[in-house]
């Protein structure tokens, strides 16, 4: 595999993160020996897993001054070995795991709706609890009486409220510790080590999708709120790496497109350092051209920003393009 160019590239992220298997991390220093554009953005991401692990790595990072870069963080948690489709939210995990002792003495920081880091952290212990109840991994939290025929929204709502009601009751050590066991069952589970295992699809947040793909999308959610409490803390968060991130980008357009469905005035919608893709009808002349940077798409997709503020580069129908925004913006239940 060391002269694979295109499969070892794919597999940087992950080694950077310590979240490849034996034979596959094997392969990599090797290839990394003989091609510098590899190379290059290997030392990038080893760059990215300093900035997680602090100065040293050795944990004794200080408190940074507002808006310094995650050099700040404390020492990063090694992500456990994982399958690909696993890598991503394993890496985000270890990352929010950095984060949290900076909010030690802060938990009641405002972050984002009208919840504090401790808040916060409780919505993404419920978040991760659907993934994890269809895996098999039993709930941190007593059950929510919420109807059989209730909508999977009005349901959520419920759960996430439920959950931080409850951990509001509680000390926010408790509740990180509960948030990292249900995350780390997550990643000891077969199929976050098993592809095959993973392909199996299920029904969660409204959207039938593989398991595998849960798992990236349980790594959106939980860049997504690192980045909110990061910013409600003062401390600025790395994207995910670039693979990592192309796993999230690329689930975002499936979703959307489905979204979107067949009938929606053809867009050829373009997210910079990735594929094109035309999203709506396949049988019409596209009638509009979208760009976007894939750090600001993933925040329109994860609410974070509005169809009207997102920065974009547009050609054709005005109103196409907008229509795309619009379905982006509303994924969202972050």
């Amino acid at each position: 595999m060391s002269n694979d160019h295109d499969g070892v590239r794919d597999l940087l992220a992950a080694w950077a993160f310590g979240a490849l298997p034996p034979a596959e991390e094997r392969a990599v220093p090797g290839h990394l020996a003989e091609c510098e554009s590899c190379a290059a953005e290997a030392e990038r991401l080893r760059e990215t897993v300093r900035l997680l692990d602090g100065p040293g790595g050795n944990g004794t990072a200080a408190r940074s001054t507002p808006g310094a870069p995650s050099a700040a963080l404390r020492a990063r948690p090694a992500a456990p070995r994982v399958a690909a489709h696993a890598a991503p939210y394993a890496a985000a995990v270890a990352g929010l795991r950095a984060l949290l002792p900076e909010a030690e003495g802060r938990w009641g920081t405002p972050v984002v709706h009208d919840w504090d880091v401790h808040a916060t952290v409780a919505h993404l212990l419920a978040a991760d609890e659907s993934l994890a109840g269809r895996l098999g991994i039993a709930a941190r939290v007593p059950a929510s009486p919420v109807a059989q025929d209730a909508r999977w929204e009005d349901a959520w709502n419920r759960r996430t409220a439920d959950v931080i009601a409850h951990e509001h009751g509680r000390m926010p050590e408790e509740t990180v510790a509960d948030w990292a066991a249900q995350a780390a069952a997550l990643l000891a589970a077969p199929e976050a080590h098993d592809p095959e295992r993973a392909a199996r699809a299920t029904m969660l947040m409204g959207v039938r999708l593989p398991v595998a793909d849960h798992f990236v999308v349980r790594a959106f959610e939980a860049w997504i709120h690192t980045d909110d409490i990061g910013r409600a803390l003062g401390l600025a968060v790395p994207p995910p790496p670039a693979v990592h991130l192309g796993q999230l980008v690329r689930l975002a357009v499936r979703i959307l497109g489905l979204a979107l469905g067949p009938t929606a005035p053809p867009v050829l919608f373009a997210v910079d350092g990735y594929e094109q893709w035309v999203l709506g009808s396949q049988d019409d002349p596209v009638r509009a051209e979208l760009a976007l940077d894939p750090i600001a798409f993933c925040l329109l997709v994860g609410g974070r920003h509005t169809p009207e503020e997102v920065p974009r580069r547009t050609a054709g129908d005005e109103d196409a393009a907008r229509n795309v925004l619009e379905r982006a913006a509303s994924l969202s239940w972050l």
